[in-house]
């Protein structure tokens, strides 16, 4: 017979919230500003790609290369959050709130975030980015969590390895068709009273949303620590190493193949200059075998550094549609000091694509310590907001901002 004093007490195997993913989401987000400050205030954004291996330069070229972490990170961790979420939810309710959010989100895309983007009232150019691909692949994944795990994760690697076969297919006549643009072939349709940039077709971010969604499985109170930790770096390593197997061949994975280039340097370059529209089975590969590692080494006590991150990782909506606005309303201030008229900033497309700001823009270092001033005035408002959020958990609007 057991005694009182042999009794082991049941402990649940995690008690404390897990901060390491919104730490990494923080942080991608904070190199996602990055890139949009490079967009509305650096010289070259509206001269050339800045991955263009014959006008780019090394520095230039990786300012955009580490920014093309954020979308995979966001929209893997994305999926992540709803499997997390689905804890406290019944699967009709967890499905039920993915479909509506992932429908606010594409409506928030088109009527709040272009608005953002363009400053254009008129609406004469809809911009469907990364918000609007989370929302359709929240919508898709408001289904798919009927499934069976296995089944979701066979479906989600299917699309993220396969779809790269539909780069074959050659759009006949002008263009892709509009449902093509949507699932694969990133496409402007220019047309009258508006035109639509279709930025993120949403295959492959779906794939990646619903591999997320079962990766959440390691996140589980009961599922150990170390465990998780081995798998994350076996998973991190894995990907990296079938990255550069797979690039190595040059046979699949991504339509723009590398080359030896004028020096050594480039050639790291070319081979590292994968493709994101849409994002390729090797650009996929690239992005979230670094985020798994990232996610095995930061699962420790928070730093005064680290803190902070996780405040901006806990308000990424908010923290997006603040930025952009910000930005947009620097750069006007930026037009209208430097000789153009703040109307110039008001776009009728992307911000680069407006022929009435040619000569406009800055030197790189003016970008990055702008950058960094952004980040320091916008965290007071996250800050505050992340302690409304906490402070008014009841409130079911909160969960869609």
């Amino acid at each position: 017979m057991t005694t009182m004093s042999t009794v082991t007490p049941v402990v649940p195997a995690k008690s404390k919230r897990i901060h390491s993913i919104d730490l990494l989401r923080g942080t991608v987000m904070i190199i996602m500003a990055l890139d949009h400050v490079r967009d509305y205030f650096h010289a070259g954004a509206f001269q050339f790609d800045p991955t263009d291996l014959t006008r780019t330069d090394v520095p230039l070229f990786f300012t955009r290369w580490i920014t093309h972490f954020c979308a995979p990170v966001f929209t893997f961790l994305a999926g992540t959050s709803a499997f997390l979420n689905g804890r406290k939810k019944t699967k009709k309710e967890l499905s039920v709130f993915l479909f509506t959010r992932g429908l606010w989100l594409v409506i928030a895309e088109m009527l709040i975030i272009t608005l953002g983007w363009t400053f254009n009232p008129a609406y004469p150019f809809l911009i469907l980015q990364v918000i609007w691909a989370l929302g359709v692949s929240m919508m898709v994944l408001s289904v798919m969590i009927y499934l069976p795990q296995t089944l979701i994760l066979i479906i989600g690697l299917t699309l993220i390895a396969g779809h790269n076969l539909l780069d074959a297919i050659a759009p006949a006549g002008n263009g892709p068709s509009f449902l093509m643009a949507a699932l694969h072939d990133q496409h402007i349709f220019f047309m009258k009273p508006i035109s639509i940039m279709m930025g993120y077709p949403v295959i492959p971010w779906i794939g990646i949303m619903l591999t997320g969604y079962v990766f959440g499985q390691w996140y589980l109170p009961t599922f150990d620590a170390g465990k998780r930790r081995k798998l994350l770096i076996y998973a991190g390593l894995g990907a990296i190493a079938l990255f550069i197997l797979i690039r190595l061949i040059d046979v699949y994975g991504d339509p723009r193949h590398w080359s030896e280039q004028k020096t050594p340097m480039f050639t790291v370059l070319s081979f590292l200059n994968t493709t994101k529209y849409p994002p390729s089975l090797l650009y996929t590969l690239m992005t979230l075998g670094p985020a798994l590692l990232f996610l095995a080494f930061t699962e420790k006590p928070l730093n005064r550094l680290t803190e902070k991150l996780v405040v901006l990782g806990r308000v990424p909506m908010f923290f997006y549609i603040l930025h952009i606005y910000l930005i947009h309303a620097l750069a006007v201030i930026a037009a209208a000091v430097t000789g153009y008229t703040w109307s110039d900033m008001v776009l009728t497309g992307w911000v680069s694509m407006n022929n009435q700001l040619k000569g406009y823009g800055f030197s790189l270092v003016f970008v990055y310590v702008l950058w960094l001033i952004i980040i320091v005035g916008v965290y007071p408002l996250c800050r505050w907001y992340d302690n409304y959020k906490r402070a008014n958990s009841g409130k079911w609007w909160l969960s869609y901002i």
